[in-house]
């Protein structure tokens, strides 16, 4: 079917939907017709056409009653807020009640239309958000619907053209409003106008609300209550004039038609219009090319065909170096004040994006580089990039954080293109300020990358050379395939020097970096809590708390347990990682780090005979029934795992296991207990030495109760080769073939009766390796400097067992010590501060405070590379700080304007000045630095530099 009969069709639907309204449809007619009618109207929506906003707890209601009787697994929701051919996620799907009338009333303001003359006479919140508070319907959508229910009231909203190349369609839910000044008259009044609209309409509005004639005045351009620039050019847009949102408009009636005035408020006659030369001294506001402003719905209507030679052909009304203001020599055009004072307002939880984004507008080199024509390096091919979509909102937004204004800018259209690209970023929820930075970097500069072709380069190893021919050799490969603005400002290099623990064989490599995460780490030591079993029944269970080398390994761990449980010469430990009541891993790997444990983990110690040749290692499981359903139990593990040696030939008797398994729960009887009553010399056994397997004999030296008590018979079964449980209490003499068997794993089922005879408490509540508290909380605290954070980073340590390096010598996979070195600094040095932990079962945020430099923060004896004679004193410009606890936090940004020479407070849409000295608090999460006294600054700095590097290679 054409389009055209597909229109046809529905328009055919709508007439006899009309009809049938007085009968009601069934929720399924209903759910069709809207579904085709709104797929119809959506692909051929043009600029122009009118879209209505519809609460979102109705829609949502509505969704629910339609769907009603729709199965699961046959939803196929299309994309887009007017999707109503599939599911809700809603739990009343099945039960939905048919809709009462349309309630738009919790969009709408409280207050009176600021516009009275506007089309419905009512204003919506200044906050509301697309997908959480309204749908946009098209306007067909919006007639059936009102025809069927009724209601309202109606929010109309027309679609314009936004996009670089303005062929992307985008409704305006928030026309510009603008407070409209007479003078001499005093008058004042507000109105909504799109900004589509054109300076010719502007006037002809304000003439209709004053009662003027359109020969009686001039309008300005009236930001801050000076005259910016006068708006004669009629075909104009208010877009194209850079006029935002809640700026004033001065109309001034002139005293004779002939008269106008220019800057200096003097009048010339010249029929209405103001000599070229005096006007000429005004400055021409920036045109914001790309502008989706002030409040279009983040919600993509439809795209006409384009290519990317279109876009990349088209010429771009950029404002030129000459008209520009200086902002720390970053060209960034103001309106005779300082700008980049533009604060954004929180869209839900996007703090952590704001605060961001308003760090990296502020960096000098980005402000002047996407203020000027960058579109033309934009890499629309790059299978890395985002066909250069996300350089482009990026741009676009910073345009209009550094346009004249102090009306805060909604993000929206940004965060659109940022969740089509970063799912993980999508939606409403709090993520790290830092992981969203280390995105847009990396995909800035995929988009912006000028190596259109990336050439093949093979990395040598150092193999004896020189580091200063390695490291040119490595950054000139780099280069080759990565050049952009981003490389030009934040990439460094360091050096990455690998030591195989076998044969000694050293790797060096040299690494391109974004940015340098430094752990808070200024304690060389940590403390671990282990529990530990005794398998000869001689102690209870007991904790003990060591003190280990923060860097150290396993072995050190198990040297300090030892030391504490005063091993015997003729034991040795057995360390383990508990997970879910079952052994998880044998931390038996002396060389492994010991960062490996987090401090959530749960480890306990065992105390066994030291192992002889043929000796295996019994695993007892504790388990005990739990109900699953009304009807149903079933055995689960619970408890902490025993271990034991087991000494044996290839066949063991189930007897001995029995006894081996008494005497290590012999500490665990309860006292005052017979066992005599119920015990037989088919269903009982005696605690015996394990080393004398058929004596019979009581070890006293194990038992915690009288000599010759008769113990309970166990109810144990063994797990064979093959998976299959074999019972141990049928009998002593059962033979169990163990040559197939690495370790033997031993279930204990306890039941009701069994429990009352031991005390199994010991067994549960195995203590965390490290439990934050207030007092460890409180010792956290002491200052930190940021240089010992630096030099933490750089320490030599070894690699973590999920990164073992090949080693080309050995040829095996090895955990090798890695040593980094700083080689290459770049202008503006990122650093993060790693305040967050992630482990299994818990977060955790380090709430210390470090102490690092706002001035000549020195990194001269850090670089490796002797040769340069730049210098690497840093300036801070920029942090980003987190408040409160993990996912319930909060993000703002602190920003030096350098024009000024003043510290900011970047609260989302609240801008406050601070002082310089409360810039430092325990709350820095990530640090903005710039290179400090460098002979020439911003691109063109960043331009010479590149030229240095291109010595090797052509693209």
């Amino acid at each position: 079917m054409t389009e055209v009969e597909t229109a046809s069709a529905a328009a055919t639907g709508i007439a006899m939907a009309t009809e049938k309204a007085a009968k009601e449809l069934s929720p399924e007619e209903e759910r069709v017709l809207i579904r085709d009618i709104a797929l119809t109207a959506e692909a051929n929506t043009k600029e122009g056409d009118s879209f209505f906003l519809i609460t979102q707890k109705w829609w949502q209601h509505w969704i629910d009653y339609v769907n009603q009787d729709q199965q699961p697994n046959n939803s196929n929701n299309n994309e887009g807020s007017s999707s109503v051919s599939g599911n809700s996620d809603s739990n009343g799907v099945g039960n939905s009640k048919r809709p009462s009338g349309i309630d738009n009333s919790d969009l709408i303001s409280d207050g009176p239309a600021e516009d009275a003359n506007s089309d419905d006479g009512v204003e919506i919140h200044d906050t509301l958000l697309e997908g959480r508070d309204y749908v946009l319907l098209p306007q067909q959508v919006w007639n059936l619907l009102y025809s069927w229910y009724g209601g309202g009231p109606a929010l109309s909203r027309k679609v314009i053209n936004s996009g670089l190349s303005q062929t992307e369609f985008a409704v305006e839910v928030y026309p510009l409003r603008l407070q409209l000044l007479v003078t001499p008259k005093g008058d004042r009044s507000t109105i909504r106008i799109s900004k589509k609209e054109t300076i010719g309409e502007l006037h002809r509005r304000a003439c209709e609300i004053f009662h003027l004639n359109l020969e009686q005045v001039c309008i300005w351009d009236y930001y801050g209550h000076r005259k910016h620039a006068l708006m004669n050019d009629m075909d104009k847009t208010l877009d194209d004039a850079n006029i935002q949102m809640d700026q004033d408009i001065l109309v001034e009636v002139l005293n004779n038609v002939n008269d106008t005035v220019v800057t200096d408020g003097t009048s010339i006659i010249d029929n209405g219009f103001a000599d070229k030369e005096a006007t000429s001294v005004l400055l021409e506001p920036s045109k914001s090319s790309l502008s989706i402003a002030g409040g279009l719905s983040a919600n993509k209507i439809a795209s006409k065909g384009y290519s990317a030679e279109q876009l990349q052909n088209q010429t771009l009304g950029y404002p030129s170096k000459e008209s520009d203001n200086n902002f720390g020599n970053s060209g960034v055009s103001t309106r005779g004040t300082f700008g980049g004072l533009t604060g954004l307002l929180n869209l839900g939880n996007t703090c952590f994006m704001n605060s961001a984004i308003q760090c990296l507008v502020h960096t000098p080199e980005f402000a002047r580089y996407f203020r000027e024509d960058y579109h033309q390096e934009i890499n629309w091919q790059n299978p890395l990039g985002m066909v250069g979509e996300l350089a482009l909102a990026f741009g676009e937004l910073l345009r209009k954080l550094w346009a004249p204004g102090r009306t805060p800018v909604a993000p929206r259209p940004f965060k659109a293109k940022l969740a089509r690209f970063a799912p993980q970023f999508s939606g409403y929820n709090q993520h790290d300020s830092q992981e969203l930075l280390a995105f847009l970097l990396d995909g800035l500069h995929e988009d912006l990358n000028r190596v259109k072709h990336k050439p093949y380069v093979n990395s040598r190893d150092a193999d004896g050379r020189p580091d200063e021919e390695v490291a040119d050799e490595y950054w000139a490969n780099h280069i080759a395939r990565n050049d952009s603005i981003i490389v030009d400002v934040c990439q460094g290099q360091y050096k990455s020097t690998l030591v195989c623990p076998v044969c000694n064989k050293v790797s060096v490599t040299f690494d391109p970096f974004m940015y340098l995460s430094l752990p808070l780490q200024f304690a060389t030591t940590r403390s671990m809590t282990i529990t530990i079993f005794t398998c000869d029944g001689s102690a209870l269970p007991s904790t003990c708390t060591v003190t280990v080398p923060k860097q150290g390994r396993y072995r050190d761990l198990i040297q300090a347990v030892s030391n504490a449980c005063s091993l015997k010469q003729t034991e040795e430990i057995k360390l383990v990682e508990i997970r879910n009541h079952l052994i998880h891993r044998f931390l038996d790997d002396s060389f492994v780090s010991l960062s490996t444990i987090k401090d959530d983990d749960h480890l306990a110690a065992y105390k066994i005979q030291k192992s002889a040749k043929g000796n295996v290692l019994l695993q007892l499981i504790h388990r005990r029934q739990e109900q699953e359903t009304s009807d149903a139990q079933r055995w689960k593990p619970f408890g902490t795992p025993l271990v034991s040696s087991l000494s044996c030939d290839d066949v063991i008797r189930s007897g001995v296991i029995q006894t081996i398994v008494q005497t290590m729960l012999t500490p665990l009887l309860k006292e005052g207990i017979e066992y005599s009553d119920d015990s037989d010399p088919s269903t009982s056994g005696m605690a015996r030495d394990p080393s004398d397997h058929g004596s019979g004999k009581v070890d006293t030296n194990c038992a915690s109760t009288s000599i010759n008590k008769v113990l309970p018979k166990l109810p144990l079964q063994l797990v064979d080769e093959s998976k299959t449980c074999i019972d141990l209490s049928a009998g002593d003499e059962k033979a169990i073939n163990l040559s197939a068997m690495s370790h033997v794993v031993v279930y204990l089922d306890w039941k009701s009766k069994l429990l009352e005879k031991y005390n199994i408490n010991y067994l549960e509540n195995l203590p965390e390796v490290f439990k934050y508290g207030p007092i460890t909380k409180k010792a956290r605290t002491e200052p930190l400097s940021l240089y010992t954070c630096l030099e933490a980073f750089l320490r030599e340590e070894p690699l973590v067992p999920e990164d073992m390096w090949y080693c080309p010598q050995c040829k095996e996979q090895r955990q090798a010590s890695k040593k980094l070195d700083l080689w290459r600094l770049p202008e503006v040095l990122v650093i993060h501060l790693k305040r967050f932990s992630y482990s299994r079962s818990m977060k955790h945020k380090v709430e210390t405070f470090v102490n690092f430099p706002i001035h000549d923060f020195d990194l001269t004896n850090y670089v490796a590379d002797k040769r340069s004679s730049r210098s690497q004193l840093y300036e801070l410009y920029a942090l980003t700080n987190h408040y409160g606890g993990m996912g319930s936090g909060h993000y703002t940004a602190h920003i030096k304007l350098l024009d000024e020479n003043k510290w900011y407070n970047f609260d989302d849409s609240h801008i406050s000045p601070i002082n310089e000295e409360d810039v430092k608090s325990a709350a820095a999460y990530v640090l903005f630095y710039r290179r400090a006294k460098s002979d020439t600054s911003g691109t063109s700095s960043a331009g010479s530099r590149r030229a240095r590097d291109k010595t090797s290679y052509k693209h």
